[in-house]
């Protein structure tokens, strides 16, 4: 398993081109590439030439760090055909990114909308049409996330969809911070995803159903937002035992192919210290589920 930094809380402070270093620095042997404005940015066309990604492997080469996947948020399931078919021509080109990256790892979100939830899916299943072709003859393997504010986004729902797809070349990705929104229990969808289960997202998050769902208000009432948090480990309500030692029963800290990315946003202005924190907490935790014992 290699455990990666996203480096989205350094975004305003540091170049793209900087974030090798900083990896280095901060005692991360792998990095997650998520949007950038150099890089892919939200939603558009990936704005990286062959020089930039060639120097981005440069430096990488140069702290000894590696990317461990490359997370592009795209408009794939979008019911608008426009905006569809130019998020297909847009992966095609973050693919062939990842490719030159010397990577095989992407991972994303279903990027649909939920009051249109029926196009949404038939969009989806188009682009996979489209993309699962060129993924798979590039011998790439894409994880995705039923993110929050999806068209999808309970757990077993999720895995039900990439399963559809019928190709060993996606699987799931699994972020503790939108474990409150997936409904499923933590360990039913990791035994689901069985080996499909390839990058988990490690940031903590508040519980909105608790104190009879006034853990956190929006006004007025009903309004259809969902609120959750990407906090450091402790100061949430997962249940970091019941995830590592899931993560354990899956064989997913056990296996090379994996990627465990910290996702902290809630605390730039102390990103610094929250990224050693957050490597130290998951050491602790994989040293007490892992068969292999300790990791770097």
């Amino acid at each position: 398993m290699k455990i990666a930094l996203d480096p989205t809380p350094f975004h305003h402070s540091h170049s793209l081109l900087e974030f090798p270093k900083l990896a280095r620095e901060l005692g991360y042997d792998y990095l997650q590439i998520t949007p950038h404005k150099d890089f892919i940015p939200f939603f558009g066309h990936p704005k990286a030439d062959d020089e930039l990604v060639s120097r981005l492997v440069a430096e990488c080469r140069k702290h000894g760090v590696q990317i461990a996947s490359v997370l592009p948020v795209l408009k794939w399931s979008s019911p608008d055909p426009l905006i569809r078919e130019a998020s297909v021509r847009y992966w095609k080109r973050a693919i062939q990114i990842t490719v030159d990256l010397g990577i095989t790892q992407m991972n994303t979100e279903f990027s649909g909308r939920p009051e249109l939830s029926e196009e949404s899916e038939a969009a989806f299943y188009r682009s996979m049409d489209e993309l699962v072709p060129v993924i798979e003859r590039e011998g790439v393997h894409v994880a995705i996330d039923p993110h929050p504010d999806d068209f999808v986004e309970e757990g077993l729902a999720g895995w039900r969809m990439i399963r559809g797809v019928n190709s060993p070349n996606l699987g799931f990705a699994y972020v503790a911070a939108h474990t409150f929104h997936m409904k499923d229990e933590p360990l039913e969808i990791m035994q689901a995803a069985g080996d499909r289960l390839r990058v988990v997202h490690v940031a903590d998050t508040l519980d909105h159903h608790a104190s009879h769902g006034l853990r956190y208000i929006t006004n007025p009432p009903g309004n259809a937002v969902r609120v959750h948090q990407h906090l450091k480990i402790g100061d949430g309500d997962v249940d970091w035992d019941e995830f590592f030692g899931g993560l354990a029963a899956n064989g997913f800290l056990d296996r090379e192919e994996t990627v465990m990315a910290t996702c902290v946003f809630a605390e730039n202005e102390r990103a610094h210290e929250v990224a050693r924190y957050q490597q130290q907490k998951m050491n602790e935790y994989i040293d007490k589920f892992s068969k292999a014992g300790s990791r770097p």
